[in-house]
């Protein structure tokens, strides 16, 4: 039997202690970094000096209060709850006790996440679970990077087990990007895998990828027929070979490079480069030796070679199946895959809405049997009750929220909220920080376009002119080109006193912006609560509307397709990988895991 410390239950209650918080908290969350100076922000919510907030959160280490302290204050039984903020006022005045609530409030505070390891011995310790054929071992930091690869292998075991437990081997990978994943679940694991992705560079780009492996496992089973040491040359001619550990930009958590995703916050923009995307420790490869490049591309290809033949791929065609087509809740997968089968649904940093359609697909389609998924970009999230939204998606169902228990509330985050949630705490307290400059030229611009261009609002962006800027001054002056603005009524001595002028304050925004990440996982918290409690309301749902239509069928036909087992998992190290929390749900009839 399921423990109730995770039934649904139990879970909307914590839903309850985080959205308490967040009705305090969340307006610092929503607060635009471009606004700083012209909206007085800090004045506006803060009622202790910066240096008090960074000496706080630099001394956090201890604030950990125990999640009763807070959960128990929901009944409204206890004094009104402040979480450091004055209730008159609303400022903030008690930077501790804030900082104990946000920790309690986050999902390692509220104790509602299982490990990888201790969600794997549960699948694997199941009468239904049936052992996969063995295959080859393969070394996946031979063609992704340090990042990619421990998210991969990390996702893989679980979702071979959860193919084990629902004894199925087909995988269904929605935005498989690249196709390293599934690259690595068919190799590694023998399974029969489906990458589906909206971007045609992608699919065309791992059909690439596995011509090349075909054509040089070839080449090395005539090598080890002849009884030769294996040894893959590359080809004569102009061969467009793969590096040694080429970086994987086809699901970023915020992809810098892609217009369509890219943050218009520039807090978010700051935090892209160095917290969301680390840098592989390797060696570049372009400070190489030529000789080098050349041996490292023939011990990868060979390494390649020989997992594909031992696999078996000589006889079965491509590592798995890569598909064009822009998925949503509503997409027939027997129309993109004509040999679909039962199967397991996964993705890997699924952007945006694309997350919540997967555990709608999930729910709504017999052959899915379990789902693993993993979202990331918040800020593309469509909001179904936030007043500010335009539209929601063509296909009128939007991605938060999910649940029926926060539909109902008609709750909202926010946009700027929700690109506050794509924040890496983990990195921030490593030290890994804010490129607080950058955000301190666009907030003392937007003060000089309020001066001298009537609060000129601009549908153009301003863009990361930082990167290419000298200077405060030669940062204007690029940013005012790029807006297209009159550049006759400023001169460098104008631009360069507005920059001496706020500089003292910016220790203002680097407080402030450290209380942004510092509440980031909280509303990532409810996002995946969110998450969760829909997949938890399926077999109460079901049930109620079997009772109210009376239809012959009995209850238990009827439950036998709800998710008997659901929940939140921490998949990755969030240093390596900030998004780490996976939602977990399986079908299976009759049985149940504990949870």
């Amino acid at each position: 039997m399921a423990s109730s410390i995770n039934s649904l239950e139990a879970i909307q209650k914590k839903i309850d202690a985080v959205k308490l918080f967040l009705s305090v908290s969340l307006s610092i969350a929503n607060a635009h970094t471009v606004d700083f100076y012209t909206c007085d922000v800090w004045d506006q919510f803060m009622a202790v000096p910066p240096v008090e907030v960074l000496t706080e959160i630099t001394l956090n280490g201890d604030h950990k209060r125990a999640p009763e302290h807070y959960l128990n204050h929901c009944s409204g039984t206890a004094k009104k709850i402040t979480f450091g903020f004055c209730d008159d006022s609303k400022r903030l005045v008690d930077v501790a006790e804030l900082l104990e609530a946000a920790y309690a409030h986050s999902l390692p505070g509220l104790g509602v996440c299982v490990g990888r390891t201790e969600l794997l011995q549960s699948l694997r310790h199941t009468d239904n679970a049936q052992p996969l054929e063995e295959a080859a071992v393969v070394e996946s930091d031979e063609f992704m990077n340090s990042k990619k690869s421990h998210e991969v292998q990390a996702m893989s075991e679980v979702v071979s087990s959860l193919a084990q437990r629902c004894r199925v081997t087909q995988v269904i990978d929605v935005g498989s990007g690249k196709g390293y994943l599934c690259s690595f679940l068919s190799l590694q694991y023998g399974l029969q895998v489906y990458g589906i992705d909206s971007s045609s560079v992608n699919t065309h780009g791992a059909q690439e990828r596995n011509r090349k492996l075909k054509k040089y496992s070839r080449a090395y089973q005539r090598h080890s027929k002849a009884n030769r040491t294996p040894t893959v040359m590359p080809p004569s001619g102009q061969e467009d070979l793969e590096d040694v550990a080429p970086e994987d930009n086809s699901l970023p958590e915020l992809d810098q490079s892609d217009p369509a995703s890219a943050p218009e916050d520039p807090f978010l923009s700051a935090l892209c480069v160095g917290m969301v995307e680390p840098t592989s420790p390797r060696v570049p490869p372009s400070e190489l030796s030529l000789e080098e490049r050349e041996r490292r591309k023939r011990e990868n290809l060979e390494r390649k070679a020989r997992s594909w033949v031992n696999s078996g791929g000589m006889g079965c065609g491509m590592l798995y199946s890569p598909l064009t087509s822009y998925v949503t809740a509503e997409t027939e997968l027997k129309e993109i895959i004509g040999e679909l089968e039962d199967a397991v649904m996964v993705g890997l940093h699924t952007c945006g809405d694309l997350a919540p359609s997967t555990l709608r697909m999930f729910v709504a389609k017999r052959e899915l049997l379990s789902v693993c998924s993993v979202g990331c970009c918040y800020h593309l999230l469509s909001e179904e009750f936030d007043p500010t939204r335009q539209e929601c998606p063509s296909s009128s169902v939007c991605g938060f929220p999910l649940s029926g228990y926060l539909r109902e509330q008609s709750w909202f985050c926010g946009r700027n909220a929700r690109m506050s949630a794509c924040l890496a705490l983990e990195r921030v307290a490593k030290g890994q920080g804010i490129q607080m400059e950058s955000l301190f030229y666009r907030a003392v611009l937007h003060v000089i376009l309020r001066d001298h261009y009537s609060s000129f609002k601009s549908e153009k962006r301003v863009g990361n002119v930082y990167s290419k800027a000298t200077s405060f001054v030669d940062y204007v002056w690029r940013a005012l080109r790029r807006l297209e603005l009159d550049e006759s009524k400023l001169s460098d001595g104008v631009i360069q006193s507005y920059h001496d002028t706020y500089r003292p304050r910016m220790v203002e925004m680097e407080a402030f912006n450290m209380l942004k990440v510092t509440l980031a996982p909280c509303i990532e918290g409810l996002i995946l609560l969110d998450r969760l409690c829909y997949l938890k309301e399926q077999g109460s749902v079901r049930l109620k509307w079997w009772m109210s239509t009376g239809d012959l069928l009995s209850p238990v036909q009827f439950l036998q397709e709800d998710v008997a087992f659901s929940t939140l998992v921490q998949l990755f190290d969030p240093l390596l990988s900030p998004r780490c929390y996976g939602v977990v749900g399986v079908k299976a009839p009759g049985m149940e895991l504990s949870e």
